[in-house]
Order: C-alpha cells, then sequence, then structure tokens
C-alpha cells in the first residue's frame, strides 16, 4: 500500500527525509536538525524515555531510546506532533497567501508546520516547492586562554581624528557618526547589554532591543511588517526592549542583583560570541561607537538538550532581518548594519538559496548593508600534531567527467569515535541542467547501493550494518534550474541506536549525458559532540586527500550576490588566517570580497564577572569589523545602497604584501582601508562637478 510520500512530490530531499521518519525518530533528529523539532506536549511526555542513563564502554549501548521506521514498512499517515521549519516557493508573485505563511517576499514564503500539514501545502496548485530550511551551525572562533587587558582607547585613533578630510576640501565631523545608525547582530550566546562597552557616557546601554527567539521571559515582538504580504512579527520568543534594560540595570545597582536575572535571556554564555561580535562592530572600543544596538539571538545552543525545543535554521535569519529592519523604522533610524556570524554548508553556493534571495531582496532599499562572516573552513592541514581542524576544511569536492560512461570516485570518510558515528551525515552533488549523472554508494564493507538514474530516488533504506542511507537523483532545481545528488547516511534510530559505520565510503558517478561534466560537492557540517541518550560521538564527516579540492568553502550565507562577505586577515602576520574560507561562488562569482582584522581582537566578554575582555579570532570577528565600518558610512550617507558599499569597500581595499589587486580567492580584493572607505561614502553623496564649458554651443 502507497504511502502519503508517494504523492508529495513537492517536498524538497532535505525535507522528505524527515517527513520518512516516525515521531520517535524525529526526536533525536530534532537535536541536530535545526529545522525540526516537537511538539512541547509530545517533548514533555517523551521526555524520561530519552533521559536514559549509559555508562559509555559498550558501543551496543547507543541510547536504546528511539525506534526507526523499518525497510518496507509505510507510514499511513504524517505525524501531527513534528513541526518543521520551511520555505515555500510560490508559482506566481500575486498568488493567494495560505493562512499558515508566516511572511511573504515576491514568490518566497516562510512557514512552521506539522508534517501533517505538508500534505496541503503540496497539494496547493499555487505552489511549487517545499523546502527545509538549512540548520545554522555552531560559530567557531579560535578563544585565547590568557585573559587580555583591555582594549587600548586609541585603537582606532585613525578614525576617531575629529575631522574626516574628503576631496575637494570638504570636512565632516567624526564626533557624532553613528548615533543615526542601527548595527544589528544576528548571533548567538546572548547580549550582555550592561557590559561597559556598551555604556554610554551617562551609563545607559546603547543596546535598545533583543530579540530572544528561544526565550520566554517577555512578550514576543509585536511589530507590523512592512516588507512582504504577511502581518506581524508575532508568536515566538522574547523581546527584550530599551524600557526593560533600563529597569533591570537600575534595580541591579539598588538591589545588588545581576540586571541579566532582570532581564533574562534564554542563553548567556559566558565569553558569549554575540557579545564579542557586537563589541567590535559598534562597541566603545569598537568601529561604530555611537551607534544604537540591536541583538537577534537564535535559538542555538552548545548543550544538545536545549537544541529541540526551538528552530535555529535559516528561516529564523528572515525573521530576524525583518525584525531589524522594523526597529529600525520604530526607532527612526536613518540606515542599519547588520552582521551575521553564522553560516551553513548546505545549498547550491550560487546565491539562488531562499534566505539568500530574500536577503538581496530585502537589500534593494538604500541605507541597508549585511555582512556575511565568510566561515573558517579553509583550514585542509594539520596544523600541529593532534590537529583535527582541517576536519572542517575538507567540505569540497569538484572535478569533470569528460565524457559519457566515465566515472568518477568520491572519498567519503565518516569518523565518529572511530566505529560509528551517531549524526546524520550528508553530501550534495551540484552540477549543470545539460549533464546527467548516475550515481553508486559504497559503504566500508564494499556493499554497493544504485546505481541511482536521474529522476529516482532510494528512500531510508537499511545496510547489513543497520546505516540507513537515501539517495535523491533529481533534475532541474526550481531555484537555479541545474541538477543535485544529495545522499543522505542516517543511523539505525532502533532500540538499541546503531551508528553510521566509520571508515571510508565511496560515492561513484558516472556520466550518462555530459555536455559539461563539471559538478561540485559539499558536505553539510555537523556541530561536534556527545548524544546525550548514548554518550557517543558525532563527528563532521570530511572527503578525502585524494577528493577534496582547497576552495569554494565559503558559508553558503556569503554567497549572496548583495551580502559582503568577510575572510580574516591576521595583523601581526601581515596574511591571510589558514582557517578563513575560500570562495568563488559555485558560479564563479568573486567571493569574499574583504579581509579584515580578524586573528587575536579583544572585544567584550559577555555575562563573565572574572574577566571582562576575551581575545578571539575567526571570520566572525573579521565581519563585525566590515558591519561597523559599513555603519560608519551610512552614518556619513545614509542613500547608500549595499551594491555602493560594496563597490567602495572593494574599490579602496589594499592588497596583502606581495599581492596584487587583483581578487584571490582567499583574501577577496585585499584588506578593507577604513578611513578610504569613509572617504568615499562622503565623496558620493557630494553634487557631481561640471566640467561643461560655459557660453558653448
Amino acid at each position: 500500500m502507497a504511502g502519503p510520500l508517494d504523492r508529495l512530490t513537492k517536498l524538497d530531499s532535505r525535507l522528505r527525509c524527515v517527513a520518512n521518519g516516525a515521531t520517535e525518530v524525529n526526536a533525536i533528529r530534532a537535536e541536530q536538525n535545526g529545522a525540526v523539532r516537537l511538539k512541547r506536549r509530545t517533548r514533555q511526555a517523551m521526555a524520561s524515555s530519552l533521559a536514559i542513563p549509559v555508562d559509555g564502554k559498550s558501543l551496543k549501548s547507543l541510547g536504546r531510546t528511539l525506534r526507526a521506521v523499518k525497510r518496507g514498512k509505510s507510514q499511513t499517515s504524517l505525524p501531527t506532533d513534528v513541526e518543521v521549519s520551511v520555505f515555500v516557493l510560490f508559482n506566481q508573485i500575486d498568488a493567494p497567501t495560505p493562512a499558515i505563511i508566516s511572511r511573504r517576499n515576491g514568490r518566497v514564503g516562510v512557514a512552521t508546520a506539522t508534517l501533517a500539514e505538508l500534505e496541503k501545502l503540496n497539494d496547493n496548485p499555487a505552489i511549487q516547492l517545499i523546502e527545509l530550511g538549512e540548520t545554522l551551525k555552531l560559530p567557531t572562533p579560535s578563544v585565547a586562554d590568557a585573559i587580555p587587558l583591555a582594549p587600548p582607547s586609541n585603537r582606532h585613533a585613525y578614525l576617531n581624528q575629529g575631522m574626516l578630510s574628503v576631496a575637494g576640501g570638504t570636512s565632516v565631523s567624526l564626533d557624532t557618526v553613528g548615533e543615526n545608525v542601527l548595527v544589528g547582530i544576528i548571533d548567538v550566546g546572548g547580549i550582555d547589554f550592561a557590559h561597559p562597552d556598551f555604556l554610554d557616557d551617562a551609563g545607559t546601554s546603547r543596546v535598545i532591543a533583543i530579540w530572544d527567539q528561544g526565550g520566554d521571559a517577555f512578550a514576543p515582538p509585536d511589530l507590523t511588517v512592512s516588507e512582504g504580504k504577511a502581518g506581524k512579527l508575532t508568536g515566538y520568543g522574547s523581546e527584550i526592549r530599551s524600557t526593560d534594560i533600563a529597569f533591570a540595570m537600575a534595580q541591579a545597582k539598588a538591589s545588588k542583583l545581576s540586571p541579566h536575572d532582570l532581564a533574562p535571556q534564554s542563553v548567556r554564555e559566558r565569553g558569549s560570541h554575540a557579545t564579542h561580535v557586537a563589541s567590535i562592530a559598534a562597541g566603545r572600543s569598537g568601529l561604530c561607537k555611537r551607534a544604537k544596538i540591536a541583538g537577534v539571538m537564535i535559538a542555538l545552543s552548545e548543550r544538545d538538550y536545549d537544541r529541540g525545543r526551538n528552530f535555529y535554521d535559516t528561516t529564523r535569519i528572515v525573521d530576524g532581518l525583518a525584525y531589524l529592519f522594523e526597529l529600525a523604522r520604530r526607532e527612526k533610524c536613518d540606515a542599519v548594519s547588520i552582521n551575521i556570524s553564522l553560516g551553513t554548508n548546505g545549498g547550491a553556493h550560487d546565491g539562488s538559496e531562499f534566505v539568500s534571495r530574500w536577503i538581496d531582496t530585502s537589500l534593494f532599499e538604500p541605507g541597508r548593508a549585511i555582512c556575511v562572516a565568510a566561515g573558517n573552513s579553509g583550514q585542509d592541514q594539520p596544523q600541529f600534531d593532534g590537529d583535527l581542524g582541517f576536519w572542517s576544511g575538507r567540505v569540497h569536492a569538484s572535478a569533470t567527467i569528460p565524457a559519457a560512461s566515465l566515472r568518477r570516485d568520491l572519498e567519503w570518510t565518516v569518523v565518529g569515535n572511530g566505529l560509528e558515528d551517531i549524526s546524520e551525515n550528508q553530501v550534495n552533488i551540484w552540477f549543470g541542467a545539460e549533464d546527467e549523472f548516475l550515481i553508486e554508494l559504497f559503504a566500508p564493507n564494499g556493499e554497493r547501493i544504485g546505481p541511482v538514474a536521474p529522476g529516482e530516488q532510494i528512500e531510508n533504506q537499511m545496510l547489513a550494518d543497520r546505516t540507513m542511507v537515501s539517495i535523491y537523483n533529481r533534475l532541474s532545481d526550481p531555484k537555479n534550474g541545474d541538477n543535485c545528488i544529495s545522499v543522505f547516511l542516517s543511523p539505525f534510530m532502533g532500540r538499541p541506536v546503531i551508528g553510521i559505520t566509520a571508515g571510508s565510503w565511496k560515492v561513484r558517478l558516472t556520466g550518462k549525458i555530459i555536455r559539461s561534466g563539471a559538478f561540485n560537492a559539499w558536505i553539510e557540517r555537523d556541530d561536534p559532540g556527545q548524544g546525550n541518550a548514548s554518550g557517543q560521538w558525532r563527528l563532521p564527516s570530511f572527503f578525502g586527500n585524494t577528493t577534496y579540492v582547497d576552495n569554494s568553502t565559503l558559508s553558503s550565507l556569503a554567497c549572496g550576490p548583495r551580502v559582503t562577505g568577510v575572510t580574516n586577515y591576521d595583523e601581526a602576520r601581515e596574511a591571510l588566517a589558514a582557517s578563513s574560507s575560500q570562495g568563488p561562488t559555485r558560479d564563479g562569482r568573486p567571493k569574499p570580497e574583504i579581509a579584515a582584522p580578524g586573528t587575536d581582537i579583544v572585544a567584550a566578554s559577555g555575562f563573565d564577572p572574572t574577566a571582562l575582555w576575551v581575545a578571539m579570532s575567526g571570520t566572525s570577528m573579521a565581519s563585525p569589523y566590515v558591519a561597523g565600518v559599513s555603519a560608519l558610512m551610512l552614518s556619513l550617507n545614509p542613500k547608500l545602497t549595499a551594491a555602493q558599499i560594496s563597490g567602495i569597500i572593494r574599490r579602496t581595499s589594499q592588497p596583502l604584501p606581495g599581492a596584487n589587486y587583483a581578487w584571490s580567492n582567499d583574501a577577496g580584493f585585499g584588506v578593507i582601508d577604513a578611513q578610504a572607505c569613509l572617504a568615499e561614502a562622503v565623496r558620493i553623496g557630494l553634487p557631481t562637478k561640471d566640467l561643461t564649458k560655459k557660453g558653448t554651443a
């Protein structure tokens, strides 16, 4: 008997994998997939069965928690207690918007739906595609052990010299630059709004709002959204407003309580990533030190048991952007500069992803800029004995199959604890619409799966070692028209849970119809950790020595045409950090655009009474530097567009020592020249000099 999935043809491959699983299976999946969660009642009912103590000695004690849908057994209906966060693509821009769509921008909408509700969306003739949001990954900066001194007050003296000289003899004062701008931070870990780096001369916090997407201490935001067709930012999270912050700080002084106990956030991590990033962009020690600051805290925690309760995927970034743009209007700010130091490896890496299209549409309006960290997936070799950082750098492969019937093998290494891996692993292979490939998969024990031809799929096939395999060979993706093969390896979530066999898996591509033959493959990175039920390890998989290609490793979010992608420049070494992700995009565009200081950056350390400052390194630190410069540029000239800001940054960049002005895949167009950027921002706003000779016919 056919199951409900047989007719759900509009679901993307990742969403089909989720819909294929029973509630118990998705309970574990939700701990690693930011676009999947269980309804509250179901989660509470299952909590006791999930919290099973484990001795950690036997691999066969993995969890003893969940069952799996066995091969050949179809569900008669999709669960109503599993929710997913999805993007929806409409056939036409004026197609009616179903009530379940929470926000819409042109042909793209976002929705939270139960698996059962997907059937109704699939049956809607106005809908072309339903795609699961991409899971956001924890940022991976390097944190120095030593507690540093406060950053020197003259760190950015070249910007705080009082007057900015501009071509043509015009000067503007820098004393108040930034007061008319909102700096938005979409990040994780909480913002320490009471940190001295965020206080003005009167002791008032310049943090005017925090949308804690996983919180419940205050009411959710209630802002009418002017962009798109769907109404308000309501329904989830906790908005801490400036009045709440002021009250908490005043009461804390009187009662000697922590202001963060009076205006709590759901996550308050010591050395908070978001606090550090905000400090670089807009702290007193940072770039735009007079700007208003607002944070959107994605509900992504280092604690696995927190993850299944909330969504932390790219649809949440869309909501965060809408919130910050509306907040800027509410606060009557002239412009807004936003930093996103989060990322994902998923997608086509060509700017066609729904979140990138949404961002690009929003950046057509003047007075807006968005900077995105390129990512820390640049290291492809160990730097010292025991260094495993290269795993995260071997996430990309590319090659060309020159003719039909010829083949290419990709070595895909699954790690786990050395014997098995309890996380799901995924590879996406993108290639042009003019080509067709067959795909086969070989397990470490030699077991063969496939071949799978174009237009075919294998779903939830159990191997001899109980690894669950799904393969989708899909033609003509609606977002870009290209073809994509997706391979998923999932642990057997039975009694006990049995991980994916560690070792070398082989992906074999064979040309069927070849005109170009070029392809690119990416591994979707999963955060390392231990299963909370089993104590067994999950670690990122990676491409082997003969397969990985050391380029095009930058985050999908940094591939958007109008965002500014930023890589990490080590000022002390006058070189690019080895960990910085590289371009170009899959369609050959020059990304990242710019390098900025991002190594050993001293900035605010959040929620730590023993240390006010911390030094971190990574593209997460470089990106807010550029966001701060962008905020200053917008303060001087609020009519600038994102395209103009990016153009100024590229045009004024300085080459690294020994390099020229040509774009390179690691440094972009060079190192940012902040002073030159500000001068150009003002110059663009000046009237055009008329050289027409007077009195000529």
